[in-house]
């Protein structure tokens, strides 16, 4: 260091003195400039005497020895730091070096020699240190790897082996107890049929153990493993396991116990059990022992398929070698036997000949008895039936077996089977009569049909042995002998009517009219038989409308029916006649026979129809104006929210005019507004909500200010006055329920009264109920029972509250999927559960909620809310 200062402090000296000399040109032009201007002669005096005239030279005189220190000063400073650069410099390379040493290590494969890093400002060393972390995780994982592969290796080996459980289990016992550090080991074969896991192999200390264990599934730690189909690992081991006794050692119980179990396919097929000396066995050995339990495992299921299929082979082979000796023994049978079964042979062919004659004989008996008309069923001395005829399931649906089995008597009427019974009591007393009785039947398709049965008591014949039945349907034929006991009573009733009945073919040729005929179209009955419409002189719309009937029934058979008007000469007068006329088809055998017509008058009734339509349309037309009267000076939501756009009206009258009514009036800034039911509906209703409505208005149109139970008062003396229910012979007990709120906004507060009818209100989502007095408005005053004043609630208002009232058209509707009422629950579980609605989505939600409740029921009521948010 001091020899690089020498070389330094050379050059340094000599640039000192270059600038000093520089600098001396500046005091030596002063002096010249001075001694010039004064014409001086150049001399040490002369340079004193300037001095001395110019004090300003000596600073000028300074400057040399100033640029001097002033040099000196600035190498000095450069020296200390090329110094200070020199050693920074030494002291990074240093870092490089002991860096680049680190890294050369690692390189070389030592990632355990010390290494420090040179404080925050040392990143490579640091990332050099991260690096050998990094790098010695990875060869311990691959060394880990390369452990459990080798292992595997190990264990495939020896599985790859042997082919025989016992040995292949012993050997893998004794690999594995070595490669994983055990000092004992125990393999557990898994029978299946037995559910028990056998010990088939034990090793420990280089030695082999004969133990014969068993265990259940469930049972001990090895039946746990088995049960769970998951490694058992015990760090505490039980008091009562097994301890490991040796020279060395003595007994002691081992430290730590694995019990891995063997599964393939989900299927358990053994376990094994190590013992351990360590208090804790390494993660990687638990992993390897998991990933090894399925090889071992698959390899015992493919020996034991092995085996299986061995065994099977084996048997297989000993049962061919006893078939070969056993076939020589059969080979002399069937000789024997083929000479025998030539005899019967023959003997068979005859006897197939004689069965083949009885049992064609037998189907031609049972296709007649199973086409034949008739049901033949044969009934012991007790009534029970011993055969019936296959026929009885063309009849009556029902097989043999089933009647056999009760179904006889069991689509019986109580009359018919009471005949039936009677039947078999006159025949067991009288054999020598047949006896025929008529009763109704149920076919197995429901069908109910008549029968007719003719039963013989043929007990003594040995061939039947029993009372024979025979029974046929008659169903057609009582139908037949019916039609025509009403074919007679229908002439009967159609000479006598005063409608015109005519029978036409699909021709349009006339096969039957009754007499009143000829007072419509001037034609006697006996004159239309056989002729045609075109062979009668008939009205022409008449005879158009036959035409045009016959051909639309001939396309679509089914009753028709229609209104014509025909002209009917009476002398010289034409009277014009409504008839009403129904078309009849009429078939036989399914086929379209005749069209009956049946003319009736009903001139009159359309004049009396005419008559009650035009009344009516007057009095809709009447109602129709009350409804726009009532509609005009009723308030809605737009009147309503000007006062109170926070607000809203459901109004849904039940008919065109309604009974209930929205009330409101405005006065000096005080509110007045109700929803008021009045008794009835529809037009007598309406008619008493215009009394209420005037009534109202005349009370509080005054210059004093009532409160709501004063005005419910004034309103009650009021609607008895005008429907004179005050007199003593009153008796219409007519009046009006109502919920009427007074709403001061100067103060802050309602007031509320109600006949019948509360008031809901809510409040920081809270509900709270005033119930309206139990007394309505109006109505005949009971005697001797004085009356109390309808209760003035005055209650105080918060901004943010919510008041609902109605009437009890809303709750009474009845609706929902059992046909309940509405109900006052629903209208304040439909408030509490929506706090935070405003008036329009209440107003929303109470439409719908009831359109959906009603469905498709008819409203009983008429309906009106009213619901304010303040």
């Amino acid at each position: 260091m001091s020899a690089k200062l020498a070389h330094i402090d050379k050059p340094k000296n000599q640039f000192i003195l270059i600038g000093v000399v520089v600098s001396l040109i500046f005091p030596v032009c002063a002096w010249m400039l001075d001694l010039i201007a004064g014409q001086l002669p150049v001399s040490i005096e002369t340079l004193f005497k300037i001095h001395a005239e110019h004090p300003g030279l000596f600073l000028i005189d300074l400057i040399p020895i100033i640029t001097g220190f002033g040099l000196h000063f600035l190498f000095s400073f450069r020296e200390k730091e090329h110094i200070r650069y020199n050693t920074e410099i030494q002291k990074r390379n240093e870092l490089i070096q002991k860096n680049a040493d680190f890294a050369k290590k690692i390189g070389q494969g030592d990632y355990t020699s010390h290494f420090e890093t040179n404080g925050e400002a040392d990143e490579l060393g640091r990332s050099l240190l991260l690096m050998r972390e990094n790098l010695l995780l990875t060869t311990r994982k691959e060394a880990e790897l390369s452990w459990i592969a080798a292992g595997k290796d190990q264990i495939s080996n020896i599985l790859r082996i042997h082919n025989k459980i016992d040995i292949l289990a012993y050997e893998t016992l004794i690999s594995l107890t070595k490669y994983i550090n055990a000092v004992q080991g125990a393999f557990y074969l898994f029978d299946e049929d037995r559910e028990v896991l056998t010990n088939i192999s034990t090793y420990a200390y280089n030695r082999k153990k004969y133990i014969s264990q068993e265990f259940r599934v469930g049972q001990g730690l090895i039946g746990q493993c088995a049960y769970e189909m998951d490694i058992v690992y015990r760090t505490e081991i039980p008091d009562d396991y097994a301890t490991i006794s040796s020279g060395i050692l003595g007994d002691k119980k081992p430290k730590s116990i694995l019990i891995v179990p063997l599964v393939s396919d989900e299927k358990l097929q053994g376990v094994i059990e190590f013992a351990f000396l360590l208090d804790e066995l390494p993660e990687l050995t638990l992993h390897f022992m998991k990933e090894l339990g399925e090889i071992i495992a698959r390899t015992i299921f493919n020996l034991r398929v092995s085996e299986q299929t061995e065994r099977l082979l084996e048997e297989s082979r000993e049962m061919t070698v006893e078939l070969q000796e056993n076939e020589e023994e059969l080979r002399q049978s069937a000789e024997e036997m083929r000479a025998t079964q030539e005899e019967l042979q023959r003997s068979n062919e005859n006897l197939e000949t004689q069965i083949d004659k009885v049992e064609n004989a037998q189907k031609r008996l049972h296709s007649l008895l199973e086409n034949a008309s008739e049901v033949i069923s044969i009934y012991d001395e007790n009534q029970e039936l011993t055969y019936i005829s296959p026929s009885v399931t063309t009849i009556l649906g029902y097989t043999p077996d089933e009647m056999m089995k009760g179904k006889d008597f069991d689509r019986l009427t109580r009359k018919g089977e009471t005949e039936i019974r009677n039947m078999f009591k006159e025949l067991l007393e009288d054999p020598s009569e047949p006896i025929t009785i008529q009763y109704t039947y149920l076919k197995k398709d429901g069908q109910k049909i008549f029968l007719e049965t003719t039963g013989r008591n043929l007990l003594p014949d040995p061939a039947i042995k029993g009372i024979i039945l025979n029974s046929q349907d008659i169903t057609e034929r009582k139908r037949a002998e019916k039609e025509e006991r009403m074919k007679s009573k229908m002439q009967a009733l159609s000479e006598n009517s005063l409608d015109m009945i005519l029978r036409l073919n699909i021709h349009g040729m006339f096969f039957y009219a009754n007499p009143v005929v000829e007072d419509y179209i001037g034609v006697r009955s006996v004159d239309l038989m056989n002729k045609t419409i075109g062979d009668i002189e008939l009205p022409e719309n008449l005879r158009e409308y036959f035409k045009s009937t016959l051909s639309s029934i001939k396309a679509s058979p089914s009753k028709r029916n229609n209104q014509i008007t025909i002209d009917i000469k009476i002398g010289v007068k034409t009277l014009k006649r409504i008839m009403s006329i129904d078309a009849i088809p009429e078939f036989n055998e399914n086929e379209l026979e005749t069209v009956l017509f049946v003319a009736h008058d009903i001139t009159e009734a359309k004049r009396i129809e005419l008559e009650i339509a035009d009344k009516n349309r007057k009095l809709e037309d009447s109602i129709n104006y009350a409804q726009r009267i009532q509609s005009a000076i009723l308030p809605d939501n737009k009147l309503l929210r000007e006062s109170l756009p926070k607000s809203f009206i459901f109004y849904k009258p039940r008919d065109v005019v309604s009974g209930d009514f929205p009330w409101f009036f405005k006065r000096e800034g005080v509110l007045y507004i109700a929803a008021v039911d009045c008794t009835g509906h529809g037009v007598p209703g309406a008619l008493l909500s215009f009394i209420g409505y005037f009534i109202l208005n005349n009370i509080v149109d005054h210059e004093r200010e009532y409160s709501a139970g004063e005005v419910c008062d004034l309103l009650h003396n009021g609607v008895r006055h005008t429907l004179r229910q005050n007199s003593d012979d009153a008796d219409g007990r007519d009046g009006m329920d109502l919920a009427l709120v007074k709403i001061d906004p100067r103060k802050n507060e309602i007031h509320f009264a109600g006949a019948h009818r509360p008031l809901y209100m809510l409040r920081n989502g809270e509900l709270i109920e005033y119930k309206g007095d139990r007394k309505a408005i109006g109505g005949i005053p009971l005697p001797n029972r004085p009356e109390k004043n309808f209760t003035d609630y005055v209650i105080p208002t918060q901004q943010g509250d919510k008041i609902f009232f109605f009437s009890d058209g809303l709750t009474d509707q009845l609706g929902g999927p059992i046909i309940k009422k509405f109900s006052p629950g629903r209208v304040r579980e439909l408030i509490s559960s929506n706090p935070d609605f405003s008036m329009e989505e209440y107003n929303s939600l109470f439409e719908r909620t009831f359109s959906e409740w009603q469905g498709d029921q008819k409203q009983i009521d008429d309906v009106l809310l009213i619901g304010i948010e303040f």
